[in-house]
């Protein structure tokens, strides 16, 4: 993720997008390119309306909105006392970290980018705001190309393409079924989580 955002330059070979070396365009024009929704998002110390707008140039009180609806968090919103006016604190303090992660999801569905990154995007929702999400994040990825980094297996069933690392190493490389049929890392990782699932349901 830090490399296809250029926050690193790689020592050799080439990243490229549509057959362009990332590095031959502006960083500027790069990051327009591509949407992050953060493990951990940060928040201006102002409203939520106010973060919201700052991912768009500008979008109207509609749009964000929808943009809320879509990630599941606008119920949710029309439920504080200020509502969209309210203050989220220093870096999103007044915010749980599953709200947090749905503002920044709202954000990324504002960008309307082509690429999106997803680094453990529901990693703080509970499970029945993970379903919800998981909806939007499918309207989200529609006609994009999608990274997805997840620990949570359930979040990336529906991929390509699965590459699973070790110690920074791909192991394995495949489809959810693919992976599956191997018994290997992904299968041991995948039983334990459904086990607990299991466990805790």
């Amino acid at each position: 993720m830090k490399l296809l955002l250029r926050f690193y330059d790689i020592n050799s070979g080439s990243i490229k997008i549509h057959g362009q070396d990332i590095r031959d365009v502006t960083l500027k024009s790069l990051r327009e390119t591509i949407g992050v929704v953060p493990q951990d998002p940060l928040l201006f110390n102002a409203s939520i309306l106010e973060n919201l707008r700052y991912a768009n140039h500008p979008p109207s009180d509609e749009e964000i909105y929808e943009a809320c609806k879509l990630a599941a968090i606008h119920s949710k919103i029309l439920c504080f006392p200020k509502q969209y006016d309210t203050s989220v604190g220093e870096q999103g303090v007044k915010l749980s970290g599953g709200e947090l992660q749905r503002l920044a999801i709202a954000r990324v569905i504002l960008k309307n980018p082509p690429i999106v990154i997803l680094d453990e995007a529901t990693s703080a929702v509970d499970t029945n705001t993970e379903t919800a999400i998981q909806a939007s994040l499918a309207h989200l990825q529609s006609k994009r190309t999608t990274f997805v980094i997840a620990h949570r297996l359930s979040t990336i069933i529906n991929a390509d393409e699965i590459p699973v690392m070790r110690q920074g190493r791909v192991v394995e490389r495949g489809t959810h079924g693919q992976l599956l049929e191997k018994q290997g890392m992904y299968h041991s990782l995948w039983t334990s989580q459904a086990n607990g699932r299991e466990e805790t349901s």
